[in-house]
């Protein structure tokens, strides 16, 4: 069942997800060669309960830890680990919270440069794919119209678009009514009303789609073992259309904008 949310849910969910944003600036300065996975997890969990609010990752559903921390061909659910960052990865932090009974949860893709330029290409795409899928999201559009337009962006671009994760709803559980795919046909899927919050994440491949679980039952690496990147925003569909209640904007203001987002 899908669950519409109020004016006063949606500012809920809002601080949540904001309060995930202000983590993920906290911890950008830190993402740099010699840094670990499980230095930033301490990081952020300590940074969370400081302002007042729950790790949402931690326990769910068994996980070990507050992050994911997914590097280069992992492409989400990295447990993170002390093996430290080198120059030329790229690192994907995703984060939840859980605030005044609601959640917030996104995810961003670091660059440790120097990258090399079709993993940084990659990186830029799927971040644009995240945007594209957002103008999507519109009352009388269609759930299959956000997944559309960022498959076809990815793979105009030669990309690979992970169909075995989704997006989804986001509110009172993790994880909600409806699945959000990164791919999709338009005009398919469940109509788009105000009131539903939704968590797109673009996950990426510069090879090919097709994805494996490791051993430890949580990360997933492409099956190529090429790179993916991956970005995740929360919206909330507000008079006719998609509002950003997640931010980069503190992870730009303590480690400067990446020149692929204008």
């Amino acid at each position: 069942m899908i669950y519409l949310k109020t004016l006063e849910e949606i500012e809920l969910i809002r601080e949540a997800a904001q309060l995930v944003s202000k983590t993920l600036g906290y911890l950008a300065p830190f993402v740099k060669a010699g840094s670990t996975g499980k230095q930033l997890d301490k990081l952020a969990e300590e940074y969370i309960r400081d302002h007042g609010g729950d790790p949402a990752f931690k326990g769910y559903h068994g996980y070990p830890a507050s992050l994911c921390v997914s590097v280069n061909e992992v492409v989400v659910h990295g447990i993170p680990n002390n093996e430290p960052f080198k120059e030329g990865d790229i690192v994907s932090i995703d984060c939840g919270v859980k605030k005044n009974g609601f959640y917030g949860d996104h995810a961003f893709t670091f660059l440790i440069e120097p990258v090399a330029p079709e993993v940084k290409k990659l990186v830029q795409v799927t971040y644009e794919c995240l945007m594209l899928g957002i103008e999507q999201a519109s009352v009388g559009n269609r759930i299959g119209d956000i997944g559309y337009a960022i498959q076809q962006h990815a793979e105009q671009n030669g990309f690979g678009v992970v169909r075995d994760l989704v997006g989804h709803g986001l509110g009172k559980n993790l994880h909600e009514e409806p699945e959000v795919p990164n791919f999709g046909r338009p005009g398919n899927g469940h109509l788009l009303k105000n009131g539903m919050v939704l968590a797109i994440e673009p996950m990426i491949n510069l090879g090919k789609y097709k994805v494996q679980q490791l051993k430890d039952g949580w990360t997933i690496v492409t099956a190529d073992k090429k790179p993916s990147a991956h970005f995740e925003h929360d919206i909330a569909i507000i008079n006719g259309k998609a509002e950003i209640l997640s931010t980069f904007e503190f992870i730009y203001q303590a480690i400067g904008k990446p020149d692929f987002i204008r």
